[in-house]
């Protein structure tokens, strides 16, 4: 593996785990067996890296989510392989990036922010539209509105003014915004492929 690669896959995983803010460069030289010197060969400063792991977790999101496209049986089944990934992911991910990512790191906190606002939109109104399609979502919601709806609820796990993680854990948060989104735009014909796929759930 080449020394840059090792650098950021390294430096990736301790953000991941410890947050943003409380890993130093000394910490990810110690880890490498490396020196700072040796890093900064490759990255200039902790912002050069922390923007290259944001990248990681983009190019995984949209690896994965597409996946979920091609593997859907309808717009329900690929909303609920999401969460399942939101929820894979939140189990290996420190609470605090993401306040970190905003307030210490703007740069890479833009780049996440375009993500956000252009892969992530374009894949809520996508869904919304395929489930209309398919009679699974009511003809009448209002795509661009619940598009920005959703967009806007997915990262309230991160709130923790609102949400104290002392009180509610990710996984609480993800499931009941996730539910009512679902149960509160579904037809008829949703709501019975809502309840088979929560029955295959407590099966597995």
């Amino acid at each position: 593996m080449e020394t840059q690669e090792r650098i950021l896959i390294k430096a990736h995983e301790l953000f991941m785990r410890y947050g943003l803010r409380s890993v130093s460069m000394d910490e990810i030289a110690n880890h490498l067996g490396m020196s700072k010197k040796t890093i900064y060969q490759f990255y200039a400063d902790k912002d050069a890296l922390v923007e290259g792991a944001i990248g990681i977790e983009i190019d995984k999101s949209k690896t994965d989510c597409t996946g979920f496209r091609e593997e859907s049986e309808n717009a329900i089944h690929e909303l609920m392989l999401t969460v399942d990934r939101a929820l894979e992911m939140l189990k290996h991910m420190n609470p605090s990036v993401m306040f970190d990512l905003e307030k210490y790191h703007p740069k890479a906190y833009r780049k996440f922010l375009e993500h956000k606002n252009k892969f992530f939109y374009e894949l809520i109104k996508s869904n919304l539209e395929w489930g209309i399609k398919d009679e699974l979502y009511r003809s009448e919601i209002d795509v661009e509105i619940l598009t920005r709806f959703r967009l806007a609820t997915i990262f309230l796990m991160f709130d923790t003014e609102s949400f104290p993680p002392s009180k509610f854990t990710a996984a609480q948060i993800i499931a009941e915004i996730t539910d009512n989104f679902l149960y509160g735009m579904a037809s008829a014909k949703g709501l019975k492929m809502i309840q088979k796929y929560k029955q295959q759930r407590l099966k597995k």
